[in-house]
């Protein structure tokens, strides 16, 4: 019987490099939508028939993010690892526009929020999309799982 979601999030504490109220709130935000509702499917087949649920380390290691896919047990299942230099200018500009956000809500007119709020969808909806085509044939995931895990991605941050 498949179960390919993820049921369980955790990230290398020593690899997040930027704190603040805003960005906590998104990882918890992130994290609990993601459990709520996401499809993960790893496609290689490692013949023992397992199809999920999983869990999902995330950390990034000499700029690159490394999946530590488990299973429900917490037993190893596979460990996959993307180059994150595609990411970069996608991270920045989404990082860039958050702040953008942040401050607005804090002193511009709803009109003003509005249009950086649609900016920062777009952006997020680009990385989404490169994620998804970035796990194409190690992971299936949904475009709402993709944009939830680039959340995390850009909560971990690009170091150097």
């Amino acid at each position: 019987m498949s179960d390919a979601r993820i049921i369980k999030v955790e990230l290398d504490e020593a690899t997040i490099l930027r704190r603040n109220a805003d960005i906590e709130q998104e990882r918890r935000v992130a994290i609990f939508d993601l459990i709520e509702d996401n499809v993960f499917k790893p496609v290689r087949d490692f013949g023992d028939g397992y199809a999920g649920p999983y869990q999902l380390n995330l950390s990034v290691e000499e700029g690159r993010l490394i999946w530590d896919i488990r299973r429900e047990d917490g037993s190893p299942f596979e460990i996959l690892i993307l180059g994150l230099g595609r990411f970069r200018r996608v991270v920045k500009d989404y990082f860039a526009i958050c702040d953008s956000y942040y401050q607005a809500i804090r002193k511009a007119s709803a009109a003003e929020i509005e249009t950086i709020d649609m900016a920062r969808r777009g952006v997020h909806n680009e990385a989404a999309e490169l994620l998804m085509e970035r796990l194409e044939g190690k992971v299936e995931v949904d475009f709402a799982t993709a944009r939830r895990l680039f959340t995390l991605i850009c909560v971990l941050h690009i170091k150097g």
